[in-house]
């Protein structure tokens, strides 16, 4: 039986503005393209687990709207329960994405029905958290909420998954919740932006991540973009290399990390291994356009693991 990976977060509605560059401080410029694409990072990553045949429910909130009833449509689609979903009294989140000719993106979120993701909607759904194995969360919901459900979950014994998007300030997390998460994903300015470290060179991100620990935190897994991922825990330092490829769109790159992490641990993948999966999994997103649009299946991430592994062994016999 699958072990089940519960994702309490936002769903909103992508507006995709592909334009050649980004505008500068008051400039207006003439875009490409404008597409609706099902979006949101908790959507997204609860969209990750299911196309990777992995077992996602999610917790969140829509509203009554055209919007709403899309993002759930779409979430069912690719395999996710949605049965839990609330539908709230505020319009469903909104994020307008702009895209250059590089790939590069520049995202603001409207939280609308996100904001009622609240408390008291937790504890009708608790029955969810004590039944499934891990909990991943990121911050586009109300932070009260995700505190919340970071205790519940560790009162329960499951692993706990935090994505620390969009990044809050260095005392915005209380001190008590970081000894609960056991393993915290930030980017490299999400790391900065947790820590208070203003450099993104290695010996500066080992520093950031090493605060992080000693507040508590098992693991800290950091996502570098094309460069891949860093792994800091008790244990040292370990770095993943990503899979070269072509970026058209990095939007929900990480999110598609954070869910086939997850994933791949469900599977009872270990660690090391779980990352690998999840650099496979992100490089054929930052590939496509788009949000859940982009989110590779798994025989797709299992065709490139095995591309990367042919790769590897011609290399050690030359």
């Amino acid at each position: 039986m699958k072990k089940t990976i519960l994702v309490a977060g936002s769903l909103n509605m992508d507006m995709v503005i592909e334009m050649g560059r980004m505008p500068a401080v008051g400039e207006t410029i003439l875009g490409d393209t404008l597409s609706y694409v099902p979006g949101g990072k908790g959507a997204n990553q609860a969209c990750t687990v299911a196309k990777l045949d992995g077992s996602a429910v999610m917790l969140g909130c829509v509203g009554r709207d055209d919007f709403g009833e899309a993002l759930r449509g779409n979430l069912s689609a690719a395999g996710v329960d949605v049965s839990r979903l609330k539908t709230g009294e505020s319009s469903t989140g909104a994020a307008s994405i702009y895209v250059d000719g590089a790939g590069n993106n520049s995202i603001v979120v409207i939280r609308g029905a996100n904001q009622e993701c609240d408390i008291s909607y937790i504890d009708e759904n608790d029955s969810l958290l004590r039944q499934c194995s891990y909990v991943m969360l990121q911050m586009e919901i109300p932070y009260e909420t995700i505190f919340y459900v970071i205790e519940k979950a560790k009162e329960y014994g499951k692993t706990v998954i935090l994505n620390p998007a969009p990044a809050p300030g260095p005392r915005e997390i209380p001190e008590e919740i970081y000894k609960k998460i056991d393993f915290i994903t930030p980017n490299e300015t999400e790391l900065m932006m947790l820590t208070g470290v203003l450099d993104c060179g290695r010996e500066s991100l080992e520093k950031g991540a090493g605060l992080l620990l000693k507040k508590g935190v098992g693991n800290v897994m950091v996502t570098l973009g094309e460069q891949g991922a860093a792994l800091i825990n008790a244990q040292g330092s370990t770095y993943f290399p990503a899979r070269r490829t072509a970026a058209v769109d990095t939007t929900a790159a990480g999110d598609c990390f954070n869910g086939a992490f997850v994933t791949a641990l469900a599977e009872g993948m270990a660690v090391p291994e779980a990352i690998r999966y999840a650099n496979a999994a992100a490089s054929i997103a930052v590939s496509r356009k788009g949000a859940q649009s982009s989110i590779p299946d798994a025989k797709e991430v299992q065709s490139v693991l095995k591309e990367s592994q042919l790769n590897g062994n011609n290399k050690n016999k030359d």
